[in-house]
C-alpha cells in the first residue's frame, strides 16, 4: 500500500497533523499507570505483574521499529500507519477480551505484544516522510510529530480515569474501557492514514535544499559505521537519565521532602508528574526546533552536559528547595523529550534521507534497553538504601551519581561523532534509480 503522491499545490503543513494523529494515539502508552490499580484489584495482581503489559510494549516498540524499519521505508508511510492502526487497536480489543474473561495473559499479549508492534511501527512511520517534506527544518518537523507521543498521555490519562469512573473499575468496566480505547484510536489514526502524502519532487519548497542533498547511506551500511553506535550510546544514556526520574516521579518528590516542614501531598505529587509530562512534550518541539538553528551536535551537548549539571544540583541541593528540585527535574525531562525528537534529524544529517526511517528504527533498540535500565537503577538502589536504614533524599543520591556518569559517557560519545566515511555512501546513480522506483510505485497505485 503506497501513499498517493501529493498533487500540485498540496500544503506540506497537512503532513504533520497526519503524523500527530498516530503519535497522539500511541502516546497512550505513557498513561498505562491509570489501569494498574484497577487491574491489581480486579484480577488480584502484584505491582510487578500489572506493569508487564507496559514493559513488554516498550520492548516490542524497540524491536518492531528495528526489524520493521526497512519495510516501512519500502512500503511507505500509509502502509506503516495502517499496520500501526491495526496492531495498536487490536491490542486494546484483545485486552478487552482478556479483562472480560479475567485472563490476564491475554492482556499482556494484546497490549504488550500486539499493541507494542503497533507502537514501534507507528512511532517511525512518519519520520522519513516528514524529513523529505521539510528538508529545510527537519528538527522542527519531526519534533511536531514526536511531541504527540509525549503528549498523548495528557489526553489519555484523564480520559481513561473518567471511563473507569463511569464504567466501574471491576473486570467488566476495565474491559469496556479497553474496548472504547481500541475503537476510538482506530478512527483517529485512520485520519492520518487517509491524509498522509509523499512529496512529488525532491524539493517540495522553492529554495529549500534537496532531500537527496549530501551523503546517502543505506540502513545496512549505517549500522556498520561508528557514527551509528556513537548515537546509539548517546540516545541510550539520555533516555536512561530521563526515564529514571519519570518512572518514579511521584514517590521520589515525596521522599525528598518527607522529613521537611513542608511534605509533599499525594495530590501535589500527581501534579508534579503532570508537569513532567508537559516538559517532556514541550522539549520535543522546543529543543528539536532549536537544533535547526544551532546544530544537532551542539544541542546534544546541551542535553547531556546541562543534564549532568541538573542531576548534580538534585544530588547536592535537591532536598533544600522545592523550586530547585522541580526546575531541575523539568529541565531533565525536557531534554529527555528533546533527545527523542532531535535524533531523526541527527540521523538525516549523517546518513541522508534514503533510508532514515529504517536507520531510526534500528537506533530505537537503545530505548528498549534504557526503558529497563533507568527504572532498574533508581528502584534497585532505593530498595537497597531503604534496607540499610536510610530514608528521604538519601535513597537516591547514589543513583543520581550513576546518572551523571552515564550522561558524561553520552557526552563523550557525542563528541566522537564525525562525518560518515565516503566508502559507506550510496553512489549517486544507484541512489537516483532507487528514488525513481519509489516515486513510480505511488503513481501507479
Amino acid at each position: 500500500m503506497s501513499p498517493p503522491v501529493a498533487p500540485a499545490g498540496w500544503s506540506r503543513w497537512l503532513v504533520p497533523p497526519a503524523a500527530l494523529s498516530v503519535h497522539l494515539s500511541i502516546g497512550q502508552a505513557y498513561a498505562w499507570s491509570v489501569f494498574k490499580p484497577p487491574l491489581e484489584s480486579a484480577l488480584d495482581l502484584s505491582g510487578t505483574q500489572s506493569a508487564l503489559p507496559f514493559q513488554l510494549g516498550i520492548v516490542m516498540l524497540g524491536l518492531s521499529a528495528a526489524f520493521g524499519g526497512t519495510l516501512v521505508e519500502r512500503n511507505g508511510p500509509r502502509w506503516a500507519m495502517t499496520v500501526a492502526l491495526v496492531c495498536f487497536s487490536s491490542g486494546f480489543l484483545l485486552s478487552a477480551l482478556g479483562a472480560a474473561t479475567e485472563q490476564y495473559w491475554l492482556i499482556v499479549f494484546g497490549y504488550g505484544f500486539v499493541g507494542g508492534i503497533g507502537l514501534g511501527i507507528g512511532y517511525i512511520s512518519p519520520v522519513s516522510t516528514l524529513i523529505k517534506w521539510f528538508p529545510d527544518r527537519p528538527g522542527m518537523a519531526t519534533g511536531i510529530a514526536i511531541m504527540g507521543f509525549g503528549g498523548g498521555a495528557l489526553i489519555a490519562s484523564p480520559w481513561s480515569a473518567q471511563m473507569l469512573e463511569s464504567f466501574g473499575s471491576d473486570s467488566s468496566g476495565i474491559a469496556l474501557a479497553f474496548l472504547v480505547h481500541g475503537l476510538s484510536y482506530a478512527v483517529f489514526m485512520l485520519l492520518g492514514v487517509l491524509l498522509v502524502r509523499v512529496p512529488r519532487t525532491e524539493k517540495p519548497v522553492e529554495g529549500a535544499p534537496s532531500a537527496l542533498q549530501g551523503p546517502q547511506v543505506s540502513a545496512n551500511q549505517a549500522i556498520r559505521t561508528p557514527q551509528f553506535w556513537c548515537l546509539w550510546v548517546v540516545l541510550c544514556m539520555n533516555v536512561t537519565a530521563g526515564i529514571g526520574i519519570l518512572e518514579k516521579a511521584a514517590p521520589m518528590i515525596s521522599d525528598f521532602f518527607a522529613d521537611t516542614s513542608t511534605p509533599v501531598s499525594a495530590t501535589a505529587a500527581a501534579g508534579f508528574v503532570a508537569l513532567l509530562s508537559a516538559a517532556n512534550m514541550a522539549g520535543r518541539i522546543g529543543w528539536s526546533s532549536t537544533s535547526d538553528l544551532i546544530g544537532r551536535k551542539n544541542i546534544y551537548r546541551v542535553y547531556l552536559g546541562v543534564g549532568a549539571l541538573m542531576y548534580a544540583s538534585l544530588a547536592l541541593f535537591g532536598d533544600s528547595s522545592k523550586p530547585l528540585f522541580i526546575l531541575s527535574a523539568l529541565v531533565i525531562l525536557s531534554f529527555y523529550g528533546g533527545g527523542f525528537a532531535t535524533v531523526p534529524a541527527y540521523l538525516k544529517d549523517l546518513f541522508g534521507t534514503y533510508q532514515v526511517g529504517a536507520i531510526h528504527g534500528r537506533l530505537l533498540t537503545a530505548w528498549s534497553l534504557a526503558g529497563v535500565l533507568g527504572p532498574l537503577i533508581v528502584n534497585w538502589i532505593a530498595d537497597r538504601q531503604e534496607e540499610a536504614g536510610k530514608h528521604g533524599s538519601s535513597l537516591y543520591g547514589m543513583s543520581f551519581v550513576i546518572m551523571i556518569g552515564l550522561l558524561v559517557v553520552g557526552f563523550i560519545a557525542n563528541e566522537l561523532v564525525r562525518p560518515v566515511n565516503p566508502r559507506h555512501h550510496i553512489p549517486a546513480p544507484t541512489r537516483q534509480e532507487a528514488v525513481d522506483v519509489e516515486r513510480q510505485q505511488p503513481e501507479s497505485a
